[in-house]
């Protein structure tokens, strides 16, 4: 990366699976998760799985959350997804694990 091209500052972010207010149909529990990292890899610890209906929910939210934001920003205070699933009502916390700089050139 030379000194003139230019970068993007981006988080890796972690989905974790808060809490279960229902009943987990999907088989999610506390703590399983998946990782975002170098702005489009999404990762799911080996032998777990992550529901695609939990993950759908929190999609539209990532990338936002991989950017810097103003503090007055609501997105930089809010961290908590809902699974649209009534009857399961799982509670998703998404993290920032990591802060890169990545050339802008190689973002899709």
């Amino acid at each position: 990366m030379s000194a003139e091209e230019p970068v993007t500052d981006l988080y890796d972010l972690r989905v974790v699976v808060e809490r279960i207010e229902g009943r987990s149909v999907c088989g999610l529990q506390p703590g399983d998760h998946i990782d975002l990292t170098e702005s489009s890899r999404l990762t799911i610890p080996t032998g777990r799985h992550f529901c695609l209906y939990a993950l759908a929910a929190c999609l539209p939210l990532l990338p936002a959350k991989q950017r810097p934001l103003p503090p007055e920003d609501w997105l930089a205070r809010d961290c908590h997804v809902a699974c649209p699933d009534p009857d399961e009502r799982v509670i998703l916390r998404i993290e920032r694990t990591a802060r890169r700089q990545i050339p802008t050139g190689e973002l899709t």
